[in-house]
């Protein structure tokens, strides 16, 4: 593996395919609208669709144009929250997206009463932007979302991912996917502290190549959860004590349901001196968001349901938090508790009670999330003297203001704890305001520096591209009964690999419908091949490539067919209404090269005229005394019939070429002067190079290579070469001729060119062409 951009060595890049990109569209040097896009191996992925806190309408999307949503394979959402998940109806019904998105069941559940939370703001707001989406397109796009289960590997068209716990809110999940070898972790929002309610993010514990994680906090660390709980508690019982009111703007659901937890808690314990003291959690999504929490109170902490099963009572079934729609019970002078959304006091019920209570010195704010640059609740982190009203003018800021921070996101050192846990190659930040970011990329590249563990850090802008460059390994599996026998070094294995989605598998022909559904078929192939000589010139040759062939002979209304097979394998039809021979035959290496070899011997009888020459002395065969025939002796005489060193010199010859056509048929094969070495896997092969003898234990081995050696012989002998005498040739049928004035005219043809042979060796060309003309007729 390596990058094509800063940091690492780049490598030359053999194929587009080989490259990985990722893009942010959102949450690239910024904190919300989180939207990262994963390209490889043509292959398409987006993590997250969230929309931005600081911004309305269109301008709060990701850059969603920069990606074809029509090539996006896949959508996963690692939570529900706005700046994670709320762009998703508007993807999934706006665009032309057709892929498949996954949420956890909780997040499902969650993010529809989330989503039509923000559809009800959206329109009571005081902004001029009309909403991204309607009811009906948040019910649409639910119904098309499917859900995963933590710890449950899907795949979809050769992508592979898992959900594993991340913390965060109910129902987080951080995502393994993994494409053609190569795995990636996003974390999404994620938390590594167990508190009252959820399960601390967790490490997969399987090698990852790229690590995309948050960096909300950058360096930053938190307090100790007790101590920052404790602070929690004293600033609210400081603010009821002085009978003021007290505001915590929350989201609907997530940390909120953390606060309410430690709320009900402690006034449980001090019931005596706080039962007076009424705590309202007031949001549209209220009462439905406490039902939730009910519901899916066993995807909960073990600490949640060991007090359930303790208690009998669901720890949200709260007797001290009382849930309201609106503001018509809460009263404007105190004291009184109250926490109310949105969190980053953008409008809404938390909006309204800000500056109803901003004047008054003995009420309280404490703000408990991480607050997003450009929005109300960050300016008044940074101190104000007064806020803008949502109906003009300016309302004095005299309340009492603190931030305690219980944001669910990891801080400084939990992030670098569990990038060294991981430890992937190349680690990309997201979610995170680009000094944090900066910082902390700063603080690991500094760290790693010369170390073992070779670290490649990306802080990229939005819609900003990293490069990276896999060089995939390709790994087969042997299945079926190629899996018996366990490999050595050195060993082969020959099968039939079957590629699917980046698996790769070999199997045997005999396995391959079981494991792969893949049925075998046969190709059986058909060559007509031009021809327009009888069918005994057409025997003598073949005969005198393959050896004696058998013959098969059918009568029809058109007339005869015969067909010589070749090798068992190969069919050749001559018909006599015909002007072509059919060559038929299975498909596989061996047929495909006797087939090859037929259609040779057909072509080179038509394109040589001369060779009709060889039909009138049928071979070696014949008994006549022409001179013609007896020149041609040396070339027709056997094999076996040479001397013996002769022979060994033929044999000889033969072995050198014999070597070549092996080689195409094993891996291993080895030769010097007095034999030839055939390796198939364990089994060991020696050929005489003399005699062309076979010697070998192993009789499989065996009965392979001696038709081959017989094959080899036979295509290298020349052509009018014999080993064994033709038969005398038959006499044609009436069938064939027509009458019997035509048979007895060719037998006086065939009597005058023997006769003729006989009495003039050294006949003139014209004489040798009416010789072949009468042949030809015949």
């Amino acid at each position: 593996m390596a990058t094509s951009v800063g940091g690492t060595q780049a490598i030359p890049i053999e194929s587009k395919d080989d490259l990985l990109c990722i893009t942010p569209l959102g949450a690239g040097r910024e904190v919300g609208r989180s939207c990262i896009v994963v390209e490889y191996k043509n292959k398409t992925i987006m993590l997250d669709c969230g929309l931005h806190a600081g911004h309305e309408g269109i301008n709060s999307l990701p850059l969603i144009d920069l990606v074809d949503p029509a090539k996006v394979d896949l959508l996963l959402v690692t939570h529900f929250h706005v700046d994670h998940a709320a762009a998703v109806p508007y993807y999934l019904e706006k665009t032309p997206f057709r892929g498949r998105t996954f949420m956890t069941r909780p997040t499902k559940g969650v993010f529809r009463w989330m989503a039509s939370d923000y559809i009800r703001i959206t329109n009571t707001s005081n902004s001029d932007s009309s909403g991204l989406y309607s009811e009906a397109d948040l019910i649409s796009a639910h119904s098309k979302i499917e859900e995963i289960d933590v710890h449950q590997q899907v795949e979809v068209n050769g992508i592979k991912f898992t959900a594993y716990n991340a913390g965060h809110v109910l129902g987080a999940a951080m995502f393994l996917i993994e494409i053609a070898g190569v795995k990636l972790l996003y974390t999404g929002d994620y938390s590594r502290e167990e508190d009252r309610h959820l399960v601390p993010a967790e490490n997969p514990g399987v090698p990852v190549d790229i690590l995309i994680t948050e960096s909300t906090y950058g360096l930053h660390n938190h307090e100790p959860r007790v101590e920052r709980e404790r602070a929690l508690i004293k600033q609210v019982r400081g603010v009821v004590r002085r009978r003021g009111n007290c505001l915590l703007p929350v989201t609907a659901l997530g940390r909120t349901q953390e606060l309410l937890l430690i709320l009900e808690e402690h006034w449980s314990r001090n019931s005596s001196d706080l039962e007076h003291v009424p705590v309202y959690f007031i949001s549209a999504l209220g009462k439905t968001g406490t039902r939730l929490y009910q519901k899916y109170v066993m995807d909960m902490s073990q600490r949640i349901q060991r007090q359930l099963s303790r208690t009998g009572r669901n720890p949200f079934d709260f007797r001290y938090i009382k849930t309201r729609t609106s503001l018509n019970d809460v009263p404007d002078r105190g004291p009184c508790v109250v926490l109310a959304t949105p969190g980053m006091l953008q409008s809404g019920v938390s909006r309204q009670l800000l500056e109803r209570w901003a004047p008054r010195p003995e009420n309280g704010l404490v703000i408990t999330g991480y607050s997003v640059e450009g929005t109300l609740a960050r300016e008044i982190n940074n101190s104000m003297d007064d806020i803008q009203a949502l109906s003009g003018g300016k309302i004095p800021l005299r309340m009492a203001i603190s931030n305690i921070s219980f944001s669910a996101h990891v801080d400084g050192a939990q992030n670098c704890a569990f990038i060294d846990e991981i430890r992937a190659a190349v680690v990309v930040l997201v979610h995170g305001e680009e000094s944090n970011m900066m910082r902390l990329r700063a603080n690991l590249l500094d760290k790693y520096k010369g170390s073992a563990y070779q670290l490649a850090v990306y802080a990229p802008r939005r819609a900003e591209t990293i490069e990276l460059h896999f060089r995939g390994e390709k790994i087969a599996r042997a299945i079926g009964g190629l899996a018996n026998k366990v490999p050595t070094d050195g060993s082969f294995t020959a099968g039939i690999l079957v590629e699917k989605d980046f698996n790769y598998r070999l199997v045997n022909t005999v396995d391959l419908l079981e494991f792969t559904g893949i049925a075998p078929v046969a190709v059986e192939q058909l060559q007509q091949v031009p021809y327009a000589s009888s069918f005994e010139l057409l025997r003598l040759h073949l005969e005198q490539m393959f050896g004696e062939l058998p013959i098969s002979t059918e009568t029809s209304n058109n007339g005869i067919s015969k067909t010589l097979r070749v090798y068992d394998s190969v069919d050749v039809t001559h018909a006599s209404w015909k002007t072509v021979v059919d060559v038929e035959w299975e498909s596989n290496l061996m047929s495909d090269m006797a087939a090859d070899s037929v259609v040779a011997v057909i072509f080179n009888i038509e394109s040589c005229p001369a060779s009709v020459k060889l039909t009138q002395g049928r071979g070696c065969s014949h008994s006549g005394d022409n001179s013609a025939a007896e020149g041609d002796h040396d070339n027709c005489t056997s094999l076996e019939a040479v001397p013996g060193p002769e022979r060994t010199n033929k044999n000889t010859e033969i072995a050198a070429k014999l070597i070549l056509f092996l080689r195409q048929q094993f891996t291993q094969v080895d030769h010097n002067s007095d034999c030839i070495t055939v390796h198939l896997n364990d089994q060991i092969a020696e050929i005489d190079t003399a005699s062309l003898e076979v010697r070998t234990e192993s009789a499989v081995l065996q009965a392979r290579l001696e038709p081959l050696i017989a094959q080899v012989c036979r295509a290298l002998r020349p052509l009018s070469h014999r080993t064994t005498a033709l038969p005398p040739p038959e006499p044609p049928t009436p069938e064939e001729t027509g009458s019997e004035h035509k048979n007895e005219d060719i037998e006086m043809a065939s009597s005058s060119s023997s006769s003729s042979s006989s009495s003039d060796s050294d006949s003139s060309g014209e004489d040798n062409d009416a010789k072949v003309a009468q042949v030809e007729k015949s």
